[in-house]
């Protein structure tokens, strides 16, 4: 080589050395706070439509100041009335005299993001107090600590509009499992009291319930006595206590939006300076309220022993989530007009709200979550009390449910994701029970409008069902069929095994029941209209079924076909500990059995089609991409990627649906097609502000306020066009546009974590743990890296 040329190829090589170095530098401390994002508020709010949300463990509160008054609606996860109803937990309001908080004096409200609570500030002449509205991530208690500069009297009341029964009418029964199906529901009232110095407050479901109707509905009356029954007894409540208060007798009335309630009062002795109200919550199933009173003393004996550290273990707890992971946006040019810049925001808003159900003993609700407030703030004509949400409150409608759960895997939010996980754990004995009833074969069957027990919606299901049709398949056009949307909770389990090497033998047997389903089933419909089992291929005839809500009676859906092949070449790909050799082996013959994808030419395109063939098409979803998005058989870094861009850009009734509210996922397919304009301008329309005073509370979409499945969507496709992980491999900016800064760290397959900074059109700053992994990485626009 001449001497030139040696020195011009030595001096690029210690350039890309140098490059290799800098990209790679390992920061002594991560540049990214939550507290750029902090929220504050300088004015009060109008009603509890301007609340803000604040939480931990598994309780949500909705907090405002109204009129001088402090406010916040309480709930909690795992709380269902004999209804299904997902009821609050009451409302709390305090007030100060003299009141720093009264017009005329200086306000602000914030969230401290950073260490999870709510602050509210006030001063009125000389008078100032400041008070602290948190909630205990270990123990079921929500705090209100107030500390002033002079001495004030303080009154909290628990306030109940649940004192009477409670008739719901119209579309206020959409908050219960009945919806449409019944002429009026009836709330049972809970029961308020004074007990020494302490308000005490609970509701006791009865012995009857409707999951005794759904049961009598469905006709399995005869294997009743095999299926779990979570809503009996079931029991929930607590009890409001605060340091040196005392009972007032006076019960006071009102009304609040549209609901009459009854508050139930506490006061200070004497004016003081300080003030900590505390409300314990404890939920139980027995029949014997007697225990359920001692369960809840036990929370107040153990929180209070508690109580010196439980402040800083909560607050460690929130330093350790932010330090999980992030997506932050320009945040060197905060513009909070900007909506790239709210995107950033936004994304760390709604995740707050997900921690806030770290611990839930159920999912995080995809209609409301913990925090949805009087719905006639969200809707004029819904003149209901606070325990609305459309779409009701024991309904884990599975194909929204799933896009709150799928972001936690890049956020590395994994403890998080058991109360899913757990969901489809206890209802499995309960679908077994059901297939085997009404079609004496094996496998779970899983509706998509599922109850908290495991059957289908009972006005999904419908009464008024044709003489002799399948009384295991609702009667309805939308959800006829559809059993496949449980495969991509398989999927979600299979995926954190691989990000995580975590043991999930626990859950094989649900995965394999799931997948089971799906071969005894449709040979068991086959059988029944022919002397064959299989096609002429020796492949499953999936008929009659449905791809998404959207292709019905249809004939290989895709989302039946790719999540079918997805979860079975991922549970043979486990490693050799999960099953055994006879577990295995059919494993690989329900593969072989699983047909192929269907194709078709779209405006002179190869694309992807929904179904070999179907009947009609009911709602607005795209499922011929869902091979994309959920399954990844397409996608960067996948082959064939041209053929489901082409199904993006030229499938005319994929366009007819294109949507970015609620439960879409274009900005998703998007980004895993690697279309960086088309991503962008999706995630923008889906996390920018809200257009409600909490900008994270979208909605009400398809669905209700806050939109969880419009954030999680969000959340997802920002994750994807930051980080795509196909197999082992790690794709770095695979849809990112140029002009947006990031700060990030995120997480990916075989316990990798990936941070580093955008910035200028520059990676200037790539962290990879553990280092090995720094060869999975991929990235076009990083220069050397991918070398």
């Amino acid at each position: 080589m001449p001497v030139p040329v040696l020195q011009k190829f030595l001096k690029t090589l210690l350039r890309a050395f140098a490059l290799i170095i800098t990209v790679f530098a390992v920061s002594k401390a991560q540049s990214f706070s939550p507290a750029v994002y902090h929220l504050k508020w300088t004015s009060q709010s109008k009603n509890s439509g301007g609340s803000m949300p604040c939480g931990g463990g598994d309780i949500g509160l909705n907090v405002w100041v109204e009129k001088g008054d402090i406010l916040f609606y309480m709930s909690r996860s795992g709380v269902f009335e004999e209804n299904n109803v997902f009821p609050k937990l009451g409302r709390i309001r305090v007030r100060l005299a003299p009141n720093p908080f009264e017009e005329g004096g200086s306000f602000a409200q914030e969230l401290k993001l950073e260490e999870g609570y709510v602050e509210i500030t006030g001063k009125k002449g000389k008078l100032s107090a400041t008070v602290k509205v948190w909630v205990d991530v270990f123990n079921p208690v929500i705090h209100l600590d107030m500390e002033s500069n002079n001495p004030v009297s303080a009154q909290a009341w628990y306030e109940s509009w649940r004192t009477g029964p409670v008739v719901l009418t119209g579309n206020a029964k959409s908050a219960s499992s009945y919806k449409w199906a019944a002429p009026s529901v009836t709330m049972h009232p809970d029961s308020v009291s004074h007990q020494n110095n302490a308000v005490q407050f609970y509701h006791q479901n009865r012995d009857s319930t409707i999951f005794d109707v759904m049961v009598r509905q469905q006709q399995l009356g005869p294997i009743k006595a095999q299926l779990w029954n979570p809503l009996k007894n079931l029991t929930f409540g607590g009890s409001m206590t605060g340091r040196n208060m005392i009972a007032d007798p006076v019960i006071t009335t009102g009304k609040y939006a549209d609901a009459p309630f009854k508050g139930f009062g506490l006061k200070t002795r004497s004016r003081t300076k300080s003030v900590q109200l505390s409300i314990y919550l404890h939920t139980g199933q027995q029949r014997d309220l007697a225990v359920w009173k001692s369960g809840l003393g036990e929370v107040i004996g153990k929180a209070q022993r508690e109580e010196k550290t439980a402040r800083t273990k909560t607050l460690e707890w929130w330093k350790q989530y932010w330090n999980r992971s992030h997506i932050a946006l320009n945040t060197s040019r905060k513009d909070t007009a900007s909506p790239v810049w709210q995107v950033g925001r936004n994304y760390q808003l709604f995740r707050y709200m997900l921690g806030c159900n770290a611990f839930g003993s159920y999912p995080t609700k995809f209609n409301g979550g913990l925090f949805t407030y009087d719905p006639v703030f969200v809707d004029s004509s819904y003149h209901f009390t606070a325990d609305h949400r459309n779409w009701g409150g024991g309904i884990f409608t599975a194909q929204n449910q799933r896009l709150v759960y799928w972001p936690m895997l890049k956020s590395g939010d994994f403890d998080m994701m058991k109360p899913q996980f757990e969901f489809y754990q206890r209802i499995l004995g309960n679908a077994e029970a059901r297939t085997k009833h009404y079609w004496g074969h094996q496998g779970a069957s899983f509706t998509e409008q599922i109850e908290n027990f495991g059957l289908p919606n009972y006005a999904e299901y419908s009464s008024k069902r044709p003489a002799g049709f399948d009384p295991g398949v609702e009667y309805n056009k939308w959800l006829e069929y559809l059993w496949d949307t449980s495969l991509e909770f398989c999927l979600m389990l299979l995926d954190q095994q691989h990000f995580t090497g975590v043991d999930i033998s626990g859950y094989l047997p649900l995965i394999e029941s799931c997948v089971v389903f799906f071969d005894e089933h449709y040979q068991y419909l086959a059988e029944r209209r022919s002397a064959a089992k299989l096609d002429q291929n020796g492949h499953l005839v999936l008929f009659p079924g449905s791809a998404a809500e959207t292709f019905k009676m249809a004939y290989n859906s895709a989302t039946t076909v790719a999540g079918l092949k997805t979860v079975l070449e991922r549970m043979l790909a486990l490693p050799p500990t999960y099953g055994n050799a006879s577990q295995r082996k059919h494993w690989g013959e329900m593969l072989s059995r699983v047909p192929p994808l269907s194709f078709r030419e779209m405006q002179g395109h190869r694309t992807i089609a929904p179904a070999q063939a179907w009947e009609r098409i009911q709602n607005t979803e795209i499922p011929q991409l869902y091979p994309v998005f959920p399954y990844g058989m397409y996608g960067i870094g996948k082959p064939d990627l041209q053929t489901a861009i082409n199904t993006w850009k030229y499938d005319t009734e994929a366009i007819k649906n294109r949507n970015h509210t609620s439960w879409h996922q274009d900005g998703i397919f998007c980004a895993r097609l690697g279309l960086t304009d088309e991503a962008a301008a999706l995630t923008i329309k889906k996390l920018q502000d809200s257009g409600r005073r909490f900008p994270a509370f979208w909605g009400p979409g398809h669905d209700w306020v806050p939109d969880h499945n419009w954030g999680g969507s969000g959340m997802i496709g920002l994750q994807e066009m930051l980080l795509q992980t196909p197999g082992d491999s790690i794709y770095i900016l695979p849809a990112w546009p140029d002009d947006w800064d990031v700060e990030f760290k995120l997480h990916a397959p075989l316990n990798t974590v990936v941070e580093g900074e955008w910035k200028g059109g520059k990676m200037i700053r790539l962290k990879v743990t553990p280092e090995h992994r720094k060869s999975a990485l991929i990235c076009s626009k990083c220069g050397v890296i991918r070398l």
